[in-house]
Parts: structure tokens; C-alpha cells; sequence
């Protein structure tokens, strides 16, 4: 094992803990905003015409959520999973962090403006933030199937 694919694989597994940690901290204020909006009663945000906004907001901060845990469980795969690095590990890595950028920003944009009960146009980037996270995803789990762990780096 090289030592720069080792510190490749340290500097990737910190960025994913500190973007998670991070967005988790800015998607959970999210949802303080949105319960806010349900306390002041804001008309724009709680009135029958605005459900598709209420709907993609909600959608939005869920999946932010749960995609910064997402980060830190990539995180956390890394420091277990041993220390190879190159090309592959950060397409993955990058598939990941757009994935926690696209799919919640699409969700938000979505229902910033909308057009009757469909959403505007920003939930275009719903669907390629979906497809980066499955390709992440799969990209993962295939590299820990193809690792029997037995210490050949």
C-alpha cells in the first residue's frame, strides 16, 4: 500500500465526515424552519394551493438528512474497509457528495416555485441526484464484495 493512496483515502473519509456532519446540521435547521413556517401559520407555506410546496420542502429535508448520514456512513466504510485509494474511490466519492447536493437541492427548487401542483423546473435535479446516490451506492457495495478483507492491499 502506498502512502499517498493511503493519505488519498484519509482526506477523503475526513471531507465526507465534515460535509455530514455539516449538512446534517443545515438540514436539520431546515426542518426547525419548516415547523416554524407551521407555527407563524405563514399563508404562502400552509394554504391548500401551496401543497406541492409543502410536499417537495418536506421531501427535501428528509433526504438531505438522510443523505448526510449517507456521508457519514461512506466515511465510516472507508476507515473500515482498508486504505485503497485512486480514480475509483473518487468517482464514488464524488457520486456521494453530489448525490447529497442534487437530490434534497431539486426537491427545495421544486417548490420555490410551482405551477399550479406541479413543481418548477429545479426538480429536474431531483432524479440525477438519485441516480448519482444508486450509482454510489452500488459502486460501494461492489468494491466491499470484491474485498475479502485478507489484507492484500
Amino acid at each position: 500500500m502506498s502512502g499517498s493512496s493511503s493519505s488519498l483515502v484519509e482526506a477523503i473519509r475526513r471531507r465526507h465526515l465534515v460535509i455530514g456532519w455539516w449538512a446534517l446540521t443545515g438540514f436539520a435547521l431546515l426542518g426547525i424552519g419548516l415547523e416554524a413556517l407551521h407555527g407563524f401559520k405563514a399563508h404562502w407555506y400552509l394554504d391548500p394551493g401551496f401543497e406541492t410546496r409543502r410536499l417537495l420542502w418536506r421531501l427535501a429535508h428528509a433526504h438531505g438528512a438522510l443523505l448526510s448520514l449517507v456521508q457519514i456512513a461512506f466515511a465510516a466504510t472507508l476507515a473500515s474497509a482498508g486504505k485503497k485509494g485512486g480514480e475509483g474511490l473518487r468517482l464514488t466519492s464524488t457520486l456521494f457528495l453530489l448525490a447529497g447536493l442534487l437530490l434534497p437541492l431539486g426537491f427545495f427548487l421544486g417548490g420555490v416555485t410551482i405551477h399550479g401542483g406541479d413543481p418548477g423546473p429545479g426538480i429536474a435535479l431531483a432524479p440525477v441526484g438519485a441516480a448519482c446516490m444508486l450509482v454510489a451506492a452500488g459502486r460501494t457495495a461492489w468494491a466491499l464484495t470484491r474485498d475479502r478483507g485478507d489484507g492484500d492491499d
